[in-house]
């Protein structure tokens, strides 16, 4: 008989943590403060990994999961607890990842950034799977730790009005000739259009062409195809739909893009992101700013539009081109250049062939931004104040290490943004000042 243990924190993947005789249990379904057993269905020397069988004491923030396919469907892990209580976790894991990782404590704990916690996703990515043994299809995410693609009807943490495709979707599949042929389907939303893009491995039929077409006008929906990777996706029907973007009315900027580039999940987030990360950097007229890992130039423009002058560096030549376009397009080229950079492999002599930045922007992937950590050497005139916006806790608290320990800047702040509620996804943002020389 398993002893029961208590849960001590949440981890990265929103599972309970405990220990037992030394060993680390990461027990899914459990909540910090609970005392639970729990089955074990993957041991190793120094850790399981387990799911709750019952709850001795639950957790004050435990509520019932809003949705009914919670616990099946992989693409939330935190329903279960309280949507402050999430934020409030999501915050003790920032702290300690600073703490543990790179020994760092900010001077001020930002206050967490709240919205709306269900019908917030914009940007999904669906996975199909045509089951010829009950000739239907399913449309949705995968099980947790399966390959296999949930049987949801709805999905809580998507507008309701694509909530309600999912069914239709299905139907749609079945109809099409190359059902066994079409692994995914990418959601993108904008302001004005929703775009639906189907993975067809391949070519449709004309009879195939005409369904889609009359399921687009139905439920008012764009289609287009991708044969082949992200690049390849083209618009399919109808051709005079409006252009997907979103947009940013406290800047007056229009952000227009493709459906398979990278935008925030979250476009009411990203709005609350931007002003946050803006009141930090506080860019002035005639400054001159670096935003690294700029993309479409979510975090550019509107710095362009306080009167800096900004330069954008991004690895992909096609988001470079797009945040040049978007920049002409918002009246801000005057104030800023984008280039192509591969920024996991700068160094501190690149760094001062760019010229002196009075301020930076750094917004990385999950593999963080040591490169530009470790490049910023205060002998070299290094921007005096960085605000570095992060989607993984950890590369943020190494490069803080690096930063603060290595490179004389201070962690002026740090708090979180919760950009994915249900999810353990941490957002996270951070400040840096250092003394101007």
């Amino acid at each position: 008989m398993i002893t029961p243990v208590i849960i001590e924190s949440l981890d990265q993947e929103g599972r309970g943590v405990a220990h037992v005789e030394g060993k680390v249990i990461f027990i899914e379904g459990a909540l910090p403060g609970e005392l639970v057993t729990y089955n074990a269905y993957r041991k190793k020397q120094n850790f399981e990994l387990a799911q709750v069988a019952q709850i001795l004491k639950p957790a004050f923030g435990r509520v019932t999961p809003q949705c009914q396919y919670f616990g099946t469907c992989g693409g939330c892990s935190l329903q279960h607890l309280d949507a402050r209580t999430q934020v409030a976790a999501k915050q003790r894991v920032l702290e300690d990842n600073l703490r543990h990782i790179g020994k760092v404590k900010p001077e001020l704990i930002l206050p967490a950034v709240y919205g709306a916690a269900w019908g917030y996703r914009y940007r999904a990515r669906l996975s199909v799977r045509y089951v010829a043994k009950k000739d239907t299809a399913l449309v949705g995410f995968h099980e947790k730790r399966s390959s296999f693609v949930a049987d949801m009807q709805t999905c809580e943490i998507m507008p309701q009005r694509i909530s309600a495709l999912l069914m239709p979707l299905r139907k749609l599949v079945n109809a099409l000739s190359i059902r066994q042929r079409l692994p995914q389907i990418e959601v993108s939303l904008g302001d004005d259009v929703d775009v639906l893009v189907l993975r067809n491995l391949e070519p449709l039929t004309s009879k195939d062409e005409a369904t889609l077409k009359a399921f687009a006008e139905q439920h008012r929906i764009q289609f287009f195809l991708q044969p082949g990777g992200p690049k390849t996706a083209y618009r399919f029907y109808p051709q005079n739909a409006p252009e997907l973007n979103y947009t940013l009315p406290e800047f007056n900027i229009v952000m227009p893009f493709d459906p398979t580039e990278f935008t925030q999940v979250n476009p009411s987030m990203n709005r609350v992101l931007l002003r946050r990360a803006l009141n930090l950097l506080d860019p002035r007229p005639g400054e001159r700013i670096a935003d690294l890992f700029c993309g479409l130039g979510n975090f550019s423009l509107p710095i362009a539009r306080r009167g800096a002058y900004v330069t954008g560096y991004e690895g992909s030549a096609t988001l470079v081109r797009r945040a040049a376009e978007n920049s002409e397009r918002n009246k801000l080229s005057p104030r800023t250049k984008f280039a192509e950079t591969n920024l996991f492999e700068i160094d501190e002599r690149w760094m001062q062939d760019q010229g002196h930045f009075d301020k930076m922007l750094i917004d990385p992937p999950r593999e963080g931004a040591m490169a530009v950590a470790t490049s910023l050497n205060k002998e070299q005139a290094p921007p005096w104040r960085i605000v570095y916006v992060s989607c993984n806790p950890a590369t943020l608290a190494r490069d803080a290490g690096v930063l603060v320990h290595r490179n004389g800047y201070s962690l002026k702040a740090a708090g979180v943004i919760n950009m994915f509620p249900h999810t353990a996804h941490v957002e996270s943002i951070a400040l840096f000042e250092k003394e101007k020389d």
